[in-house]
């Protein structure tokens, strides 16, 4: 039978970012999948991580950088960007930016495997 989810469970984070989880760890203990619509404030950004999922990103309004080892890419409202499972990256919105994020299987903070800023992940 479908499940309608009412509205999302708001998970507070540092930083001026706000995550709304739809489907995921925290909103349904689901651990195959996780969506939540984000909001990042212009100048927000995160440490590097070299997470143990797949994630899909949506832009909706505004603009992200998504920082890999073959460099930074600028991701706009409208486009959509794909980063693997293993892969090192760092998303940042210097304009802000309001997203959808999908992550397989479900993103977990431990999963994500974050770097401290000034440590070089390889």
């Amino acid at each position: 039978m479908p499940e309608l989810m009412p509205g999302p469970v708001v998970i507070p984070v540092p930083g001026g970012k706000t995550i709304e989880e739809f489907v995921g760890m925290v909103a349904t203990g689901d651990d195959s999948v996780s969506i939540a619509h984000m909001v990042a404030p212009a100048g927000w950004e995160e440490p590097a991580q070299t997470p143990e999922f797949d994630e899909f990103t949506i832009v909706l309004e505004g603009s992200m950088t998504v920082e890999t080892d073959d460099g930074p890419m600028i991701v706009s409202a409208g486009q959509a960007v794909i980063t693997r499972a293993g892969e090192t990256v760092r998303y940042s919105t210097p304009d802000g930016a309001r997203y959808i994020a999908v992550c397989v299987p479900a993103f977990t903070l431990e999963g994500a495997h974050r770097h401290d800023q000034d440590i070089d992940p390889d």
